[in-house]
């Protein structure tokens, strides 16, 4: 008894040295962190549903929770140019509703160094964006207002019934997170993706190709300017290169999401897979081994 008496009187005194040592807001600004790193996901999506409706509550907590992500986006503002700032915050806007309510496995930092690349080609430069891997839409959603800005086409490839079965041995990533890709994983209907996009994006600028990639890239002839492959398995990263990395205009580039992989990161690595099966030498690449959106550029 007293001794828990006296546990308890411990951790009241540390409390009140707490209160005192940083203030009550001092304290009010702890929630976010506790939110973020030590709340069950059921927990976490049940407040996100709760304060989501609340704009203003919402985009508090998320901010003081995710600071590169707002750094990202206030960069991303400052970095428009004369008179486009208010499609930048619109756009901003808009990609912030999509991550609120759709399931994505990307953060905006990441979103936003593809949209930067949409937004800076030309509007004499031909070409089509491209995504493969679209999950429930949450990328897709946000590359189709970069695209209606710049009257862009997105083409999504997906067989929008998950990943393909496969044997591909996946244990770490290069960060020591659990990585494991089954047959299904990562399933969202055409239905899903559609609905998604048009209640959070612009529909009007998408094209769905339904399929497995193997079935539905060889006779895309296209140009494409920018590309995003978030496709998890390193055949599947296989194949969207071979097909997709020759159709890339010069200057273009293609964005994998998958550069935390080591199998992808072997495929990506590989003179001769680029030489043998792409027909090209292997090109510049920011970011692979390091990180996990791989840039892969055709100078």
């Amino acid at each position: 008894m007293q001794g828990g008496y006296s546990d308890a009187v411990e951790k009241t005194v540390s409390l009140f040295v707490r209160l005192r040592r940083h203030g009550l807001f001092g304290i009010l600004r702890l929630i976010p962190v506790n939110v973020a790193y030590y709340t069950p996901k059921a927990i976490k999506q049940y407040l996100k549903q709760l304060f989501g409706r609340i704009p203003l509550v919402y985009d508090y907590f998320w901010q003081r929770s995710n600071p590169s992500e707002r750094i990202a986006i206030q960069r991303f503002i400052k970095a428009a140019a004369c008179g486009k700032e208010r499609e930048h915050r619109a756009i901003v806007k808009a990609i912030s509703e999509t991550q609120k309510w759709v399931e994505c496995g990307h953060t905006q930092e990441e979103m936003l160094e593809i949209i930067v690349q949409i937004l800076n080609f030309s509007a004499d430069t031909d070409g089509v964006i491209v995504e493969a891997g679209s999950f429930k839409g949450g990328s897709a959603a946000k590359f189709s207002w970069a695209c209606a800005y710049r009257n862009r086409r997105l083409i999504i490839f997906d067989s929008f019934e998950g990943l393909p079965d496969n044997d591909e041995p996946h244990d770490r990533t290069i960060f020591g997170e659990t990585a494991s890709f089954k047959k299904g994983a990562y399933e969202g209907s055409l239905d899903i993706v559609r609905h998604n996009i048009r209640k959070y994006g612009r529909l009007e600028v998408c094209e769905f190709v339904k399929g497995w990639f193997e079935d539905t890239m060889p006779a895309f002839d296209k140009p494409i300017m920018a590309g995003y492959v978030d496709v998890d398995l390193a055949s599947s990263t296989r194949t969207c290169m071979k097909y997709l990395f020759p159709r890339l205009i010069r200057g273009g580039v293609i964005f994998s999401q998958d550069g935390h992989l080591p199998l992808v990161i072997n495929v990506l690595d590989d003179d001769d897979f680029w030489q043998n099966e792409v027909g090209v030498k292997r090109p510049r690449m920011v970011g692979l081994g390091t990180r996990k959106l791989v840039q892969i550029w055709k100078d």
